[in-house]
C-alpha cells in the first residue's frame, strides 16, 4: 500500500524549500529526509526476495524469509522483543500457599535457565540491558540471576504448564499441557506494544516520558500480581510519585525506582524469566542501500528516530525510501482516534515532525526541530 497521498504535504514542503526560483537546486538541503516514502504491507517471503534484490530498504516489525542464505548486503538491528513471563494459576492450590508458590516459581525459573539460549535470554529481572535505566538495577539483576542458578534450588517434581510457542522448549515436555487444568502459564509480553499502548502523539508532543522506562515497563508487566492489596497500593503510590516528578533529588528518585522494581520482581504470583531479542532487517548495499541508521532500543525501526536519521546511499538528500511491514492497516486513520496500529504509527512518524522525539536509549528527548543554545543572546 502506497501512502503518497498521506505524504503529499510533506513532499510539497520539501520541494518548496529545496528549489530555487531560477530552476536550479539549492546546494544545501535541510536534512537527509527522503522526498518520498513508500510504506506497504509485504508478506515475509516476498520481503526476503525484495531485500535480496535491493528493492526494499527495511522490513519493520517482522522477520523476512530468505529462500537461500541471507545475502551479505542485508544486515539487521536488534531491540528488545518480548518479556517471558511465568504466572501461577490464581485458582490453583499452589497459589494459596505463598511459601510453596515462591519455591515452585524459583524451581521453574531454574529449569528454564538450563534451557535458555539464543531464542530466550535468561534474565530474571524486569529491567533489561535494553532499558536506559538498567545501570540503576544492574546489581540486583545480577544478584537475582546468581541466586536462581544456585544448586540449592530444586525443580518441581510435578507441574502442569501452558506455554507459548516461543517458550515450549524451555520446560520439560512432560510438564506441558493443552488442557484447561494448569498450574503455571508461560506468556510473552511485547515490550514495543507496552510502549505503543501508553504513547500519545498530539500536536507535536510525544509522551509520556516514562513509557519507555524500565521501572514503568516492570510495573506494566507485573503490577497486577501483587501478593495482597496493601503491597499493590504501595506500588501504585510509588508509581504516582515517580510520574508526578516531584522528587528534586536524583538519588531519591533512583532509590524509589529500585524499591518499586524490587517489590515487583520478588512476588510469588508472577515472575519475569527473561526476554527475547527482536531482529529487523535492512538493506545496506553499497549503492542501493541505506546508512546512518538509528533506531529505538525498545521499538526498533518503528520509531521517529529511524525516519529522522536514515540516509539513502544513492540519493543522500532526497530519493525514495521503500519500507515494508507484515500487517495490514487496521485502525482509524486520524490523529485523535487512530494511527495506533503498527502501520499507522509508522505513517505518523513519517508525516509528523515533532520538535523533540524520544531518545533511542533512554526515557528522555532528542531535539528534532529546535536547538538548545546555552548563553545565546536573546533578540
Amino acid at each position: 500500500m502506497k501512502v503518497h497521498w498521506v505524504l503529499a504535504p510533506a513532499s510539497a514542503a520539501v520541494i518548496f524549500v529545496s528549489v530555487a526560483k531560477s530552476g536550479h537546486e539549492v546546494p544545501v538541503y535541510p536534512s537527509f529526509y527522503p522526498h518520498e516514502i513508500e510504506i506497504r504491507t509485504i508478506p515475509s517471503k516476498e520481503a526476503g526476495h525484495l531485500l535480496r534484490e535491493g528493492k526494499l530498504h527495511a522490513y519493520i516489525g517482522g522477520t523476512p524469509v530468505f529462500t537461500s542464505p541471507k545475502p551479505a548486503h542485508v544486515a539487521h538491528v536488534e531491540s528488545l522483543g518480548s518479556y517471558i513471563l511465568v504466572r501461577l494459576n490464581p485458582e490453583s492450590a499452589l497459589a494459596r500457599e505463598p511459601s510453596q508458590a515462591c519455591a515452585a516459581l524459583d524451581g521453574v525459573l531454574r529449569k528454564m535457565a538450563e534451557n535458555a539460549g539464543e531464542t530466550v535470554v535468561f534474565h530474571p529481572y524486569p529491567v533489561t540491558p535494553f532499558h536506559g535505566d538498567y545501570l540503576y538495577h544492574a546489581d540486583r539483576a545480577q544478584a537475582e540471576r546468581e541466586r536462581l542458578l544456585s544448586s540449592s534450588i530444586a525443580s518441581p517434581t510435578t507441574l502442569t504448564v501452558r506455554a507459548s510457542d516461543e517458550a515450549r522448549n524451555l520446560v520439560p515436555a512432560d510438564w506441558l499441557t493443552e488442557g484447561t487444568e494448569w498450574t503455571v502459564t508461560i506468556e510473552e509480553v511485547s515490550a514495543a506494544r507496552l510502549v505503543a499502548d501508553e504513547t500519545v502523539i498530539l500536536n507535536g508532543w510525544v509522551g509520556p516520558r516514562w513509557a519507555r522506562s524500565g521501572w514503568y515497563q516492570a510495573y506494566r508487566v507485573l503490577g497486577d500480581f501483587a501478593a495482597n492489596e496493601s503491597i499493590g497500593e504501595a506500588q501504585k503510590a510509588i508509581v504516582a510519585r515517580l510520574q508526578a516528578n516531584d522528587d528534586p533529588d536524583a538519588v531519591e528518585r533512583i532509590n524509589l525506582e529500585r524499591q518499586l522494581v524490587e517489590s515487583l520482581a520478588t512476588g510469588c504470583r508472577a515472575r519475569v524469566v527473561g526476554y527475547t531479542v527482536k531482529r529487523e532487517f535492512i538493506g545496506v548495499d553499497s549503492s542501493a542501500g541505506i546508512e546512518n541508521v538509528s533506531f529505538d532500543k525498545i521499538q526498533g525501526l518503528s520509531s521517529a528516530m529511524f525516519l529522522r536519521t536514515v540516509k539513502l546511499k544513492d540519493f543522500p538528500w532526497n530519493g525514495w525510501l521503500n519500507l515494508g511491514v507484515p500487517g495490514h492497516p487496521d485502525a482509524a486513520w486520524n490523529p485523535i482516534a487512530g494511527f495506533n496500529d503498527p502501520f499507522g504509527r509508522l505513517v505518523w512518524y513519517a508525516v509528523g515532525d515533532q520538535a523533540a522525539i524520544p531518545s533511542p536509549y533512554e526515557s528522555a528527548w532528542t531535539f528534532n526541530r529546535i536547538s538548545e543554545l546555552e548563553g545565546a543572546p536573546r533578540k
